[in-house]
């Protein structure tokens, strides 16, 4: 299929190239899957500009699916494998997509959202006969093990993050983070160039593959190098995997090294981890005594990367970089340049704390898919934006993260935009206004609390019946953990509310990370 799997399945035919928690698949069966399955899809029929969603939990399958989506030369749309049929359908529409790839834990709300949004072919692995999508075998069937062309544009995938207004938001994969080429052939020769997908080495995936970070491990097989997805997030069968594979590299956030620190000391003494080369981060800020932690227990092998899906990476730091500047994101990266500016946009000082931006010496800045205001409104002024934070740059240029302005909620690495979760409880019938912040979790580092105006003359529903009638419409990570019941929210005559009022009082005084 590309040169180095083709190569490793020639050489190797019998050596682990993909495997999950339940099957293990050779070199020589990834090279013929690929086949079929990059063949089927071009002859699906899907129309010019459409795109493949993958609406499915971790498994080998969901990795075959956008592989041979980018093989084909076709977007592939990753889809959260925790929304709702009506969250779903919105994205499959707004994605043009005309082909959604299920598993056996989404099939029924993927069929529901296909139907909804009209599109035709559903594609599923290891669901029932009777579930109405096709099976993942049948569809391979379709497709010769030969192969495909390769001369074709590669395309980026479609991301959605969570609505600053209520509806996410398409954004494709960044050139920052996009191998680029004119063909796919060219594609994966550069893939290959990446010393971080080094032939020879086995790369780990511990989070969703809905997730920019873990999602670009997909193209590490591609360059010859083994990849392991787990499931659901468990510590101990991570130390596991890392033993048993000898993982070289993998991704995670800090609540995953939270949970693994929180092992018993003779658990994690258990497992021999000195196969690792890299353990990139991202995702949220990491506390700065769990960012020692691990590197004291690890070694030196942590590499932060600090940015957004829409961006990619705008700093970096690695281990004995941070260590000599603690707390630190690192410095930015090309074509990125980092603007600290006050609240009349005058730039600051080294040291001097305000609103940060970043210039895109390309002018691409960021864009949203379908949405050209919200690209616009995304932007200070032509390529410069902001992620939304606030923090200082020292005098040697590394940046510090202090404080958060815009209303996202990182929870666990996942953000969470609160505009979504507050347009479902105003149709509420005992709520007259209210506003969602985030609020303190020690593993999860935020979670989701809403501020709740009652109706006149309403009485205050219980927390159970507001999370069942939350839940009813969206996916459950965007449903409140608490609910407080309040006289007013503070809004002004314009309608806004100050949310950096409304945090403060659950806040520490100092919420730097350094």
């Amino acid at each position: 299929m590309t040169i180095a799997t083709a190569q490793r399945a020639a050489e190797t035919p019998n050596e682990t190239a993909l495997g999950d928690e339940r099957v293990v698949i050779t070199w020589a069966e990834l090279d013929s899957t690929l086949n079929r399955a990059t063949n089927a899809l071009l002859g699906a029929g899907l129309g010019e500009g459409q795109r493949i969603a993958v609406f499915a939990e971790n498994a080998a399958e969901t990795v075959l699916g956008h592989l041979s989506g980018i093989l084909a030369g076709i977007s592939t749309v990753p889809v959260n494998f925790h929304l709702t049929a009506e969250e779903v359908q919105y994205i499959l529409e707004d994605s043009q997509s005309g082909m959604v790839l299920v598993g056996p834990e989404t099939a029924e709300v993927g069929l529901e959202a296909a139907r909804a949004a009209g599109v035709g072919l559903v594609v599923g692995w290891r669901c029932p006969d009777d579930s109405g999508v096709l099976s993942w075998e049948a569809f391979l069937e379709r497709g010769e093990d030969t192969d495909p062309p390769s001369d074709m544009a590669p395309k980026p995938f479609l991301h959605y993050t969570s609505g600053t207004t209520g509806r996410p938001k398409g954004t494709e994969t960044p050139p920052t983070m996009f191998a680029g080429g004119v063909t796919v052939a060219e594609h994966f020769e550069i893939v290959g160039q990446n010393a971080r997908f080094a032939a020879g080495g086995v790369s780990l995936v511990v989070s969703p593959l809905y997730h920019t970070g873990p999602l670009g491990s997909v193209r590490a097989v591609t360059a010859g190098q083994t990849l392991v997805i787990l499931g659901r997030f468990n510590a101990e069968n991570v130390l596991r995997a890392i033993e048993q594979h000898g993982v070289t590299n993998t991704l995670m956030v800090p609540t995953h090294f939270q949970r693994l620190l929180a092992l018993p000391e003779d658990v994690r003494a258990k497992y021999d981890v000195s196969s690792l080369l890299m353990v990139s981060h991202t995702g949220a800020a990491c506390p700065v005594e769990v960012k020692r932690a691990m590197i004291e227990w690890i070694g030196p092998v942590l590499f932060e990367a600090y940015g957004a899906t829409e961006a990619g990476s705008t700093n970096a730091i690695g281990s004995e970089e941070w260590l000599e500047h603690p707390g630190s994101v690192g410095k930015t990266l090309p074509p990125f340049e980092c603007l600290i500016l006050d609240e009349d946009g005058n730039r600051l000082a080294a040291g001097e704390e305000g609103q940060i931006y970043f210039r895109d010496t390309t002018g691409r800045g960021i864009i949203y898919h379908n949405a050209p205001d919200k690209t616009e409104a995304a932007h200070l002024q032509p390529g410069v934006f902001t992620l939304g934070e606030i923090g200082y740059l020292d005098d040697d240029g590394y940046l510090f993260i202090t404080d958060r302005s815009s209303d996202m909620v990182v929870s666990g690495g996942v953000n969470i935009y609160p505009a979504e979760t507050e347009q479902v409880l105003v149709t509420h019938d005992a709520i007259a206004d209210c506003a969602v912040i985030g609020v303190p979790n020690k593993e999860m580092g935020e979670e989701l609390k809403a501020l709740i105006v009652l109706a006149e003359g309403a009485t205050a529903p219980d927390a159970a019946d507001l999370d069942a009638f939350c839940r009813e419409h969206l996916a459950g990570y965007k449903c409140p953990r608490s609910y407080d019941f309040v006289a007013d929210i503070g809004r002004n005559t314009m309608g806004k509310i100050n949310k950096r009022k409304l945090r403060a009082p659950y806040w520490p005084t100092d919420r730097s990370i350094g």
